[in-house]
C-alpha cells in the first residue's frame, strides 16, 4: 500500500474526526446521524494513521509530497 495522503490532508481528517467525536459524546448529535458520523470519524482516523485513502486510488489523487 503506497501512501497517497499529505500532511495537511491527514491533520484535517484528524481534526474533523475529533470534532465529530466531541459533538457525539456531548449529545449535540445523536441517533442514526450521530452513529453514521461517528463511523465516518473512525474511518477518517484510520486513513490518517495509515496515510492511505482507498477512495483516492481509483481517481489517481495523491496529496503526498513528491520525493
Amino acid at each position: 500500500m503506497k501512501t497517497n495522503m499529505g500532511t495537511f490532508d491527514r491533520i484535517l481528517r484528524v481534526v474533523v474526526a475529533v470534532v465529530i467525536a466531541v459533538l457525539y459524546f456531548t449529545g449535540t448529535i445523536s441517533g442514526t446521524l450521530g452513529i453514521v458520523l461517528l463511523a465516518l470519524g473512525g474511518i477518517f482516523l484510520l486513513t490518517s494513521v495509515l496515510s492511505f485513502c482507498p477512495l483516492y486510488f481509483p481517481f489517481g489523487i495523491n496529496t503526498s509530497p513528491k520525493k
